[in-house]
């Protein structure tokens, strides 16, 4: 069932109903706590949770290419992750009628594992002719519950140098892939685009990184990086945008090639299009941005 009542924006909330959402899905406040805090914005017919349940995603609304979509060959994928949790599991997405190698694209998702959106971004990813895994970190967990909140506190869980095997394994299982070219790309959102950052680190064959709103690597690490990064900021941002002035000293020490931009008046996921906090006319170039790199560098 879908919800008829339209879209917000971002610009419909009070900013600090947002810095509060944003406190709220990064696990630094639970759900109570969320509802007393922005239970003084509620008014008239608006309640706290009216307030929590618009700012959800809305995943339905949101899809801009179907599963089954004519154009890709999508599944579910298992592969092995030894160092891990043994076993992995993503979502493999590919050009249904590609003519020669394609270069291949890890889509790392949220902290909410691998969703509707993630899944809808990879098959973006793959229509621009690359080969897509999106895999899903909740998986030694029974996977991604079908619920925000539950995905939240099952990430909270979730053993975290493990999962980073995982995604390392997940790179291995993407350039086994047949009808492919060895240039792997990462792109990632939120957690996914702190995860982007340290393959960048752990992963000297890596030859391009696009973090979206992602926390910096250690900085003794940057060093190591070799792939090209390309970051996006949202503008109100401020927990992430905190860690981008010192790792960009360190990129810019280390000799690192590395672009940035930040987003004018944007929320922490701008591009996710399934919430208010979305801003299309953002997530439009730095999607843009984000296909001109691994075009030009994976094709190369």
């Amino acid at each position: 069932m879908t919800d008829d009542r339209p879209m917000q924006h971002a610009s419909d909330f009070d900013p600090e109903v947002l810095l509060i959402f944003d406190q709220y899905v990064h696990g630094d406040i639970d759900r109570r706590t969320f509802l007393a805090r922005v239970g003084k914005f509620a008014v008239g017919t608006v309640t706290a949770a009216g307030l929590l349940g618009a700012l959800n995603p809305r995943f339905a609304e949101a899809q801009q290419i179907a599963p089954t979509d004519a154009r890709l060959e999508a599944r579910y994928v298992e592969y092995d992750s030894p160092k891990g949790h043994g076993k992995a599991r993503g979502y493999l997405v590919r050009p249904a009628k590609a003519k020669g190698s394609l270069p291949l694209v890890l889509v790392v998702h949220e902290n909410r594992g691998l969703n509707p959106h993630i899944e809808d971004v990879a098959r973006r990813v793959a229509l621009e002719q690359f080969v897509a895994l999106a895999p899903d970190a909740l998986f030694p967990l029974g996977g991604y519950p079908g619920d925000e909140d539950r995905a939240r506190t099952l990430f909270q869980t979730l053993d975290q140098p493990k999962a980073f095997e995982d995604f390392i394994a997940a790179t291995q299982h993407l350039r086994a892939q047949p009808g492919t070219r060895d240039r792997l790309g990462v792109v990632g959102f939120c957690y996914g685009g702190a995860i982007g950052n340290r393959l960048a680190v752990a992963l000297p064959d890596l030859a391009a990184a696009v973090p979206f709103y992602g926390s910096a690597p250690p900085l003794d690490d940057v060093g190591a990086i070799k792939a090209e990064l390309l970051l996006h900021f949202a503008a109100n941002d401020e927990r992430v945008n905190a860690s981008w002035p010192p790792f960009e000293a360190a990129l810019r020490a280390a000799g690192v090639k590395h672009t940035a931009h930040v987003y004018p008046n944007t929320q922490h996921g701008f591009h996710n299009d399934t919430t208010p906090r979305y801003d299309a006319e953002a997530a439009q170039l730095a999607w843009r941005r984000t296909v001109e790199l691994f075009n030009r560098v994976l094709r190369s």
